[in-house]
């Protein structure tokens, strides 16, 4: 397990397919905020509560130059599925070796039922423009998540913009 990236340090780069099967890079988001999310499954409860979250969202981020990116061991067609089904308006990673879980830290031991096992640790790395993680959430209820990065963001840009 490694350790987790925190605030001021250089975002790990990746090159990672999306749902369509297209390598994104971190550094294709040169200029742009990043959301950079973590999540065990498409389609189960929580997962689906924090994409259509930042779906619902999407607007704002928008307005803002941010890009949202949710992230988990799925395949692009479960990706796609998961989009369709739930109408969602971000773009999700597929990362079945668990290379960008494991540079973030999101690659964790968890227990569940007395059972201990690898797995997704929700989470959510801010990244600035110029690739700097400006804000970390190691462990994540998915329930009003969205809304907190919203605000975090707001907050730092509109500091930014002052300076």
């Amino acid at each position: 397990m490694s350790n987790i990236p925190q605030a001021g340090q250089t975002a790990p780069n990746f090159s990672t397919p999306d749902h369509n099967g297209n390598p994104l890079s971190l550094s294709d988001f040169r200029q742009e905020w990043v959301i950079l999310y973590f999540y065990p499954k498409d389609d189960t409860p929580g997962c689906t509560t924090e994409a259509k979250d930042f779906s619902e969202l999407y607007p704002q981020f928008n307005e803002l130059k941010a890009k949202i990116l949710g992230v988990s061991p799925d395949s692009g067609k479960s990706h796609c599925k998961f989009i369709s089904k739930h109408n969602l308006s971000i773009t999700l990673l597929s990362d079945p070796e668990h290379t960008l879980t494991e540079a973030y830290g999101a690659w964790r031991l968890k227990k569940f039922m007395g059972k201990e096992y690898m797995g997704v640790a929700r989470s959510t790395f801010l990244i600035s423009p110029d690739g700097i993680i400006a804000y970390t959430w190691p462990n994540v209820k998915a329930k009003g998540h969205a809304q907190q990065v919203l605000t975090k963001l707001q907050e730092l840009v509109a500091t930014s913009t002052n300076s």
